[in-house]
């Protein structure tokens, strides 16, 4: 296990020469199997039956809840989630009658009303729903389950659109995290995207959060947009600085125009070099860290006071399809279009387009699209890799106390192709642990695609860069 102060510091030494020669595309592992493995034989009568499973277990998961929210006022150019541009808030009526009727199809196959101890809204925008439809929507959730008095409910803000009343409304249905999607603040590259917001909006947004009582707020940054440069960023982590997010997520831009349509409204030329890209991500990476921001993995970071740099140092850190969290595996039912769900050893996903959703829904089906059944390969496979991910170790015996094998005779071909990191420094091997070592923290998703056995069968999927 790692810590904030012999850990994270080093991973500055690191040499650019390295990352541009370990820099590659890859999975994020908020699952594994990734969501592009689904499967469409996978459906809404074998998602029915991984909750009839859940239902009769005598030693059940925690639970999570995800709501997806797809209505957004305008839409930004480098949106790659499943939304609708709408102005018309009358759709979101008709979007919360269906969410009933497709929650009540799920709650059937549970036999008592179940506690819920994490809870996240997105979309889209999920304040896009008015204040009344808003607790239309808790009091739907809060009849069909019960929540933990240290629930996580957290939701997606966009500050161009929520008020003062709105945050004070959320902190009074139970709300206790925001995260707001900033990603620049240069009057440049947002207009290049298509999403004007000045500090001032969101310094309003950040002040009526803390004074509505919110635990912990979260910024959402993308670098590599368009018009950005090295020193435009800087002056935007000037700014972020000056608001002290609890969290940031710094994300790096996949500009994939043939898969998502409006990227194609950026002019490919207007985006930063390979080279700058890196600069940018360097740059912020000791910036932050330098402010005392908690590297937790990836592009996250946390103040070390927040739970998320606690839970690195407890063994309790997770991911699930929001990222990194505090709480140990769940079961996640997760309801609306596009969602993805996680019951047992399977993953569900739902139907993407609105007609189709409820299309099915007024039949009295599931409107499930595909998903997957884990075979024993799989779970194993995902604690290697969540193992990775989160405590940048794997413990051998204990792998092999769980799955009944010998990790070095099972894993030979992957210990093998990941040697070359170990040459490096990156990780550390001695027979019994695979340790990820300070340096190596920035490839480790490097590392866990070595372990991922879809990508060696094949691979069709576009993915982001690791870095």
């Amino acid at each position: 296990m790692f810590n904030s102060d012999s850990t994270i510091k080093p991973v500055i030494e690191i040499s650019e020469e390295l990352i541009r020669r370990f820099d590659s595309l890859g999975p994020r592992y908020t699952s594994y199997p990734t969501a592009d493995r689904f499967v469409v034989d996978f459906q809404a009568d074998s998602y029915v039956r991984h909750l009839k499973q859940r239902s009769d277990s005598l030693q059940k998961s925690p639970l999570s809840l995800y709501i997806h929210i797809p209505f957004c006022a305008s839409l930004c150019y480098y949106c790659a989630c499943n939304k609708v541009i709408t102005k018309d808030h009358g759709r979101s009526a008709k979007y919360l009658e269906y969410l009933e009727k497709e929650l009540k199809l799920v709650i059937v196959h549970l036999r008592e009303k179940e506690t819920v101890s994490q809870l996240h809204l997105g979309g889209g925008t999920p304040t896009f729903l008015s204040h009344d439809e808003m607790r239309q929507l808790m009091a739907l959730l809060r009849q069909h389950f019960d929540f933990a008095a240290d629930a996580e409910i957290s939701i997606e803000i966009d500050p161009r659109t929520v008020t003062t009343e709105y945050l004070q409304l959320l902190a009074e249905l139970g709300f206790n995290r925001t995260s707001l999607g900033v990603q620049d603040f240069n009057l440049e590259v947002q207009t290049a995207v298509h999403r004007i917001q000045p500090f001032e909006m969101v310094e309003r947004t950040v002040i009526d959060s803390h004074d509505a009582g919110f635990e912990s707020i979260n910024f959402d940054l993308i670098y590599g947009l368009p018009k950005q440069n090295l020193a435009s960023f800087s002056r935007t982590l000037d700014q972020v600085i000056v608001l002290s997010p609890d969290r940031i997520a710094l994300y790096n831009y996949a500009h994939l125009p043939t898969r998502f349509k409006p990227q194609r409204r950026i002019a490919e030329a207007d985006l930063p070099s390979a080279e700058e890209r890196l600069q940018i991500f360097m740059m912020s990476l000791k910036r932050l860290l330098d402010e005392g921001y908690v590297y937790i993995g990836l592009d996250h970071f946390a103040k070390p006071g927040d739970s998320l740099a606690k839970a690195t140092l407890d063994g309790s850190l997770h991911r699930n399809f929001q990222g990194y969290t505090t709480h140990s595996d769940c079961d996640l039912i997760a309801l609306g279009l596009s969602a993805i769900g996680k019951i047992g050893d399977s993953y569900v996903q739902n139907i993407r387009t609105l007609d189709e959703y409820y299309r099915l829904l007024d039949q009295g089906e599931l409107p499930v699209e595909k998903g997957i059944h884990l075979n024993q390969d799989d779970l194993l496979r995902r604690r290697v890799i969540t193992d990775l991910m989160c405590s940048n170790a794997i413990d051998f015996d204990q792998v092999e106390s769980q799955y009944g094998i010998n990790f070095t005779e099972y894993f030979s071909d992957e210990l093998d192709a990941i040697q070359l990191y170990a040459d490096e420094g990156l990780i550390h091997l001695d027979g019994s642990t695979l340790c990820v070592t300070p340096k190596g923290r920035l490839f480790v998703r490097a590392v866990a695609m070595a372990f991922d056995q879809y990508l060696v069968r094949q691979s069709t999927a576009q993915y982001s860069r690791l870095i």
